[in-house]
């Protein structure tokens, strides 16, 4: 209610701090005379733990990026303060944030006060300039999420935490933990410790994408890893800290050929099993017996010590019925329950789970497979396979977060080029239809919306062997998502988000040592051709800092070609062609694809072979 509240009380707010680079876009910014001037004689004004405990982060922000840190003091001296104050009765995760000529008031409850803080850090990020203005600010859904598998490739725990302060900055508040596979166990379970000594190796990986060759080949290096309960923990204190919750992930009762390998007697068949090689689907999956359901209780039970998390998400997705239908037991199981097929034994399992963890004070999220056969009392749906299964459980008064592949499935790939990529999954996502995305379908009514709680990215690893090339497929399109589920509707526009906002932004991730993917030239066009005789073309690096070169020759461009200054103006003669290549490269070094468009007059004369 406090939501909806805030978005009518802002409907006419002015916002226009396109300057500061602020990602996400905040409900309200109303902008006043003057600026504040941080120094290092500035101070600190917090008198409460909480708000002390952001002061030494502020600090901590201050120390890397500027090099001094602030004294911290209890009461507000007469000018040239930062003030962090908890103040009640604003929006779940609301904040506000004034800046005038002599101080920067920063005040909020828990999350909001933290919030608010990441906003002061953006704000400072640019320089020690800060404009006057008021801030009112709150989110539009109250989950923000990124999924992260570590089924197919293990991810460091350094790698992990880096992901969290990132999404921290960018206001995420859900980290859901895709914990196994079949082509991996990554979370220590004790009282089955054949989950890792077993579970968490494979014997080698898939070389290349799965239908480059035929046969497939593999790399036959033997691949694993697994995190302690002791890492989980501290993952776990670490993002709670900075107000995110982790949602951990134990796939049921698919995807677990890693767990039938190590304990084989969970399965339909004898086995033998192992910790699958190639990607995709497998039919060899969890046998609802007594055996498996105990195994289950006792791992989710470990993992409800590990993740306080309201939710435990288990899967449900791409469970294949092959072996139930070949499955004796499995058969008579479903004419002893009374069910119609394979698909109600299906719901029939989950349900059992969920009443196993909400007698334990817990919910599941499944996805959307888990509408198949009915869906479980209280589950939430994350809705993958479009939108089409969001929408079913949302018409049936379930809560859902939106996650389509359709939008948000950042391991697909981000330019039309793919030669140019790296190797991915495959479709074609890139970052301006990731931010089109609306996560309230048409096709519910206003009353219905109300069940859509939120939006979250996933990055699937097949393709993602490790940190760097994780960050690539994450940035920008997480800025994206993050966005998406924090500003407004009516707020977002994707050129002041793309053009004025994210070049910030991209520096920031640069400044951090992130990898990302750097975008081609605003203003670059978009088509492969276009025709005429005379063309002007304006250019801008889509990241602070960087430089754009090109060429008219034919030849690739980099640091020896052209040095964009001004406005490229070409004519081009009749029945002739020029090719204008671009490229990006930013402060460190990194590089955008090269973009190319060719500019025709008329009917261009072939070019002459070249020699060889």
């Amino acid at each position: 209610m406090k939501r909806l509240l805030l978005a009518g009380l802002l409907a006419g707010a002015t916002l226009n701090l396109s300057a500061q680079s602020l990602v996400p876009l905040p409900a309200s910014v109303q902008k006043e005379a003057g600026s504040f001037n941080l120094d290092a004689r500035t101070q600190v004004v917090a008198s409460t733990p909480e708000a002390k405990r952001l002061a030494a982060l502020l600090n901590q922000y201050l120390k890397k990026t500027k090099g001094y840190e602030l004294k911290v003091v209890s009461a507000a001296p007469a000018a040239n303060f930062i003030a962090l104050s908890e103040k009640s009765g604003l929006p779940e995760e609301g904040y506000e944030l004034k800046v005038t000529p002599k101080q920067i008031s920063v005040s909020g409850k828990d999350a909001g006060l933290f919030y608010g803080l990441q906003t002061l850090f953006q704000l400072v990020s640019a320089g020690n300039k800060v404009d006057a203005a008021v801030i009112s600010d709150a989110p539009r859904f109250g989950y923000r999420g990124v999924m992260l598998d570590v089924g197919r490739y293990y991810m460091p725990t350094s790698f992990i935490k880096q992901l969290i302060d990132e999404m921290a900055y960018f206001k995420l508040n859900r980290l859901h933990w895709h914990l196994t596979e079949d082509q991996g166990w990554r979370l220590e379970i004790k009282k089955y410790p054949k989950l890792t000594q077993i579970g968490a190796f494979r014997d080698e990986s898939l070389i290349g994408g799965y239908g480059d060759r035929t046969p497939h080949q593999f790399d036959g290096i033997r691949y694993g890893g697994f995190y302690t309960q002791e890492e989980a923990k501290e993952i776990v204190k670490y993002a709670a800290e900075r107000h995110i919750v982790v949602v951990p992930e134990i796939e049921l009762p698919g995807h677990s050929t890693a767990a039938l390998a190590a304990y084989p007697e969970l399965g339909c068949t004898p086995g033998p099993f192992k910790v699958q090689t190639l990607w995709g689907v497998h039919k060899d999956v969890f046998c609802p017996k007594e055996e498996t359901f105990k195994f289950l209780e006792d791992v989710l039970t470990e993992v409800m010590a590990i993740f306080p998390s309201p939710y435990i998400h288990i899967g449900g997705d791409e469970c294949p019925k092959d072996r139930w239908k070949e499955s004796e037991f499995c058969q008579n199981l479903i004419k002893k329950e009374g069910l119609k097929d394979e698909h109600g034994l299906q719901s029939w399992f989950i349900r059992r789970i969920e009443k196993f963890l909400n007698a334990k004070g817990r919910n599941i999220i499944g996805w959307d497979e888990i509408l198949e056969g009915g869906l479980a009392p209280n589950a939430t749906v994350m809705s993958w396979r479009g939108e089409e299964g969001g929408i079913a459980a949302a018409k049936e008064n379930h809560d859902v977060i939106m996650t389509p592949n359709t939008y948000v499935y950042i391991d697909y790939y981000q330019g039309k080029d793919k030669k140019q990529e790296p190797l991915a999954i495959g479709g074609f996502l890139p970052l301006e239809k990731v931010y089109s995305y609306n996560p309230l379908p048409k096709a519910l009514t206003p009353e219905q919306q109300k069940h859509i709680k939120g939006v979250q990215a996933n990055l699937w690893t097949e393709y993602v062997p490790n940190p760097a090339k994780a960050n690539y497929m994450l940035y920008p399109r997480l800025l994206a998502v993050a966005e998406t589920g924090w500003t407004p509707q009516e707020k977002r526009q994707y050129t002041d988000f793309a053009e004025n906002r994210l070049p910030g932004q991209l520096r920031h991730l640069e400044n951090n040592n992130i990898n990302y993917r750097v975008p081609t030239p605003i203003g670059m066009p978009v088509e492969d051709t276009l025709r005429g005789d005379h063309f002007k073309i304006t250019l801008k690096a889509p990241v602070e800092g960087a430089k754009v070169f090109y060429s008219i020759d034919g030849y690739t461009p980099n640091e020896t070609t052209s040095l964009y200054t001004q406005p490229i103006e070409l004519t081009i003669p009749q029945n002739r062609r020029v090719d204008l290549k671009t490229i990006v490269i930013t402060p460190a070094g990194l590089r955008s694809v090269v973009s190319t468009t060719t500019l025709v007059n008329g009917t261009p004369i072939p070019d002459k072979p070249k020699r060889k």
